[in-house]
Formats: C-alpha cells, sequence, structure tokens
C-alpha cells in the first residue's frame, strides 16, 4: 500500500502545491493509497522520521513533506516522483505493476536528436 505523508498546513506554498501534484496524480490514477496526515498524528510525524533514510534527509531539521513509502519502504520526496514522472516511470518507482496499455509504466529511452 502506497503512504502519502502530508500536511494540510504546509508553512510553503510550493509544498502545498507538490502535495497537490502528487494527490491528484494518484487519485487520476486510481492508485490506492493511504493518507498520513504529521499535522495533526504525532504518530505518523515519528513513522515518517524513522522511515526516511539518512541520506534523504535534510541537513538539518526534519523531512518536510510530501513523502512516498510502500508500505514501510521509502520511496522518496516530491523531486523524485516529479523525476519519475517526467520519465513515465511513475509506477515503477511507486513498486507498482503499471495497467495494461499504460504508457505512465513504459520506461522511454532517452531521446536523442
Amino acid at each position: 500500500l502506497i503512504s502519502f505523508v502530508f500536511s494540510p498546513f504546509p508553512l510553503l506554498s510550493q509544498i502545498k502545491k507538490q502535495q497537490q501534484d502528487v494527490l491528484g496524480f494518484l487519485e487520476a490514477n486510481k492508485i490506492e493509497f493511504e493518507e498520513k496526515d504529521i499535522a495533526a498524528n504525532e504518530e505518523n510525524r515519528k513513522w515518517m522520521r524513522e522511515n526516511v533514510p539518512e541520506d534523504s534527509r535534510p541537513a538539518s531539521g526534519n523531512p518536510l513533506p510530501p513523502r512516498l513509502f510502500n508500505d514501510s519502504r521509502y520511496l522518496g520526496d516530491y523531486e523524485a516522483f516529479f523525476e519519475a514522472r517526467e520519465n513515465n516511470a511513475v509506477y515503477a518507482f511507486l513498486g507498482l505493476t503499471a495497467p495494461p496499455g499504460s504508457k505512465v509504466g513504459v520506461h522511454l529511452p532517452p531521446w536523442e536528436p
């Protein structure tokens, strides 16, 4: 199950847009997921801090949302999601099998002029 870690009250408008982007993609593609609200639930905050690997944490402070997990396996932050989406590889990024005929599951080779 995909876990979408978010804050309903992000301090930065950029984070709000990133969260809406991820949420919109998951909903539009009917990908089953659970929301983990880190603003209202201390357990979710603790879970996120414990499951984001050291090399994916900021130099200071705590990791910021949005973050994606498959069960407790860390997948990445918005930048990783965005890169996977740009490369039509979101299903692979999420550790899911793409539905038949979905171009989002196909990894296309880089374009060469």
